[in-house]
């Protein structure tokens, strides 16, 4: 099958199969923005006059119907077509004629696929921003519930000082809070327009780029041509850091469930139906969805590397080696999102130990609340400590388990209504509703 660039010499099998990739396994996720692109394109195309009304009516009628063969899964790329781009329109000129071809003025398939890409990130960004949010009020109910029941802390992996659940589930629902505003601000940096940027150097045509802007729900246009082409690549990587900051998050949080639940910690229990078992010994229980977790969220976390490294000794411009972003860009959404979903189920029906400081070998964690307490009587906090100590080395030490923290953030008073507002304030500047109104309006 021709492609759209071929004149009157065929490119050889091999590199043919070479340069494609695995371009028509990645594209089939951006065929319905690819659409969404090209109604937009050509309503603007008609404004300009570069196509008549009665065309951009079947046009449009089409490409619909192109849209929901995608969104229902159905969108195939068949074998000979290079991309999404040369699908979608050699569908068109198929039911349409020469009209069909007529979808292609004023842009190349350079800014085509950095407008597929973006408006695929927005959309992935909006769900995953959405089972953020579902782990977080897990966290916080959790964290609310078990706001009384203490726990070791612990430093160098030694047991240190008092904590509780409440700051446990707390710490990483705050952690998802500051996650999520790293990742509205790759959302403010994937929601602007490079649609009409062309090749990297705009186009004659007189087209109307606020236009496009507007009916694609962008804030705003790369307004630079050049830049818009340098942004390939950039929008991925700043994407791929805000998820690599969420995995990181998300990893962490999976290394202590799967520290708190062995017997030597015996803190938190899972349910016995999201254990699985040993071939050999008949007792086992293991954590396995936590470890997978942290390992694909570790995995996750090399994705900015990996990007960084496809594009960091390129010039401005386009090069082929933007393609290979795709590969491990347009899946790590759904790794992510499939580890968050995961996490959330488990830590909704994860069972708290509620006595685990009636342990003796625990007493020594109350250490720093004995010195306060005499440093609080008037002993200076140097000869507290000092007396302390002593007391622990002679076997003389008698712990106080009761806990009387006060200060915003500590085991009195974990904030977490605060912490509620600061998530609800980071939601609400994502403004999906912009993005969804205006795509609706182009599809209705």
């Amino acid at each position: 099958m021709a492609k759209l660039w071929e004149k009157n010499i065929q490119v050889d099998a091999k590199i043919e199969a070479f340069t494609v990739g695995r371009d028509r396994e990645m594209d089939v996720f951006l065929a319905k923005y690819d659409v969404l692109g090209s109604m937009a394109h050509i309503t603007m195309l008609e404004s300009v006059g570069l196509l008549q009304k009665e065309e951009l009516n079947l046009l449009l009628a089409e490409l619909k119907a192109i849209y929901k063969l995608a969104d229902e899964g159905n969108f195939v790329i068949e074998h000979g077509v290079e991309d999404v781009h040369s699908q979608v329109e050699q569908l068109l000129t198929a039911k349409l004629g020469d009209m069909g071809k007529k979808i292609h003025s004023g842009r190349s398939r350079n800014d085509q696929v950095l407008l597929d890409l973006k408006l695929f990130a927005r959309a992935e960004i909006k769900q995953t921003v959405t089972a953020i949010d579902e782990l977080f009020e897990v966290l916080i109910s959790q964290s609310d519930k078990y706001k009384n029941i203490l726990l070791p802390g612990y430093t160098h992996l030694q047991v240190a000082m008092p904590s509780s659940f409440g700051l446990w589930f707390g710490a990483y629902a705050e952690s998802l809070a500051d996650d999520l505003q790293t990742v509205l601000s790759a959302y403010k940096i994937t929601n602007r327009n490079p649609l009409g940027s062309a090749a990297g150097y705009g186009s004659s045509f007189p087209l109307n780029r606020q236009l496009t802007t507007d009916l694609l729900g962008f804030d705003s246009m790369n307004y630079n041509v050049v830049y818009a082409q340098m942004g390939r690549g950039k929008m991925e990587r700043t994407v791929a850091n805000a998820l690599s900051s969420v995995a990181a998050t998300i990893s962490k949080l999976a290394f202590d469930a799967c520290m708190f639940t062995s017997q030597n910690f015996g803190f938190i229990k899972l349910p016995d139906q999201f254990t699985t078992g040993s071939s050999i010994m008949p007792h086992k229980k293991n954590p396995d969805v936590f470890e997978l977790t942290r390992a694909k969220c570790n995995k996750l976390q090399s994705l900015p590397q990996q990007i960084l490294l496809i594009t960091n000794n390129l010039p401005s411009g386009y090069f082929r080696d933007l393609q290979i972003i795709k590969e491990v860009f347009v899946p790590a959404f759904a790794e992510l999102r499939d580890c968050i979903e995961m996490t959330t189920m488990m830590m909704a029906q994860v069972e708290v130990n509620k006595n685990i400081l009636d342990e003796k070998r625990y007493d020594f964690l109350f250490s720093v609340e004995e010195v306060n307490r005499l440093t609080l009587e008037g002993m200076p906090f140097r000869d507290a400590y000092k007396k302390v100590g002593l007391d622990i080395e002679s076997g003389n030490f008698i712990p106080d388990k009761n806990i009387t923290h006060t200060h915003e953030g500590s085991i009195g008073n974990l904030c977490n209504d605060q912490i509620v507002a600061y998530k609800n304030e980071v939601l609400n500047g994502f403004n999906f509703s912009t993005m969804q109104t205006a795509l609706q309006k182009l599809l209705s």
